[in-house]
């Protein structure tokens, strides 16, 4: 059983490549992703360089958005090519997923969670999401991980039941 905690984090401003697709166009994220760790140097004024963050929302019908960035400080100017996304506030569900786990078995296990908590996913006010179990999740990675191994922090917008 995986441990879970509720975690608030502030606000905070990220820079990176926007990536946005259907699941079947997914091989070409994870060349965004590997794009974004090669241009990381761009970023002079990353918080955390050894984090590299994925932000997805099911915005896409059959499909998300995906954000591959790093958290940076407001001197950062935004490079060429590149994207803003601020982050707000918000209350998180988090857990780790461990190398040598099961991707798929760790986020079945966010879903049952989730079912029998006190807490539901966030949906922001005026968007349309496509997956109603899960419409945003963000990903922290290690920047040396091995991605045949990967290992990484979850963090699921949430908001308690009404």
């Amino acid at each position: 059983m995986k441990e879970w905690s509720i975690v608030t984090k502030p606000s905070y401003r990220s820079v990176g490549l926007k990536w946005e697709g259907t699941f079947q166009e997914i091989p070409s994220l994870k060349r965004v992703i590997e794009d974004m760790k090669g241009r990381a140097y761009e970023l002079e004024y990353k918080i955390n360089p050894s984090v590299q963050l994925g932000l997805s929302y099911h915005t896409v019908e059959d499909g998300f958005a995906h954000y591959s960035v790093f958290e940076v400080s407001d001197e950062q100017e935004v490079p060429v090519g590149m994207v803003e996304l601020q982050v707000p506030e918000w209350s998180y569900m988090y857990t780790a997923h461990h190398k040598g786990d099961d991707v798929v078995q760790t986020y079945n296990y966010l879903h049952n969670w989730l079912a029998e908590s006190d807490y539901e996913v966030l949906k922001e006010e005026g968007c349309t999401y496509y997956d109603p179990h899960m419409p945003i999740k963000h990903e922290y990675y290690p920047i040396d991980q091995d991605p045949n191994d990967p290992h990484f922090d979850i963090f699921i917008p949430v908001v308690k039941k009404s």
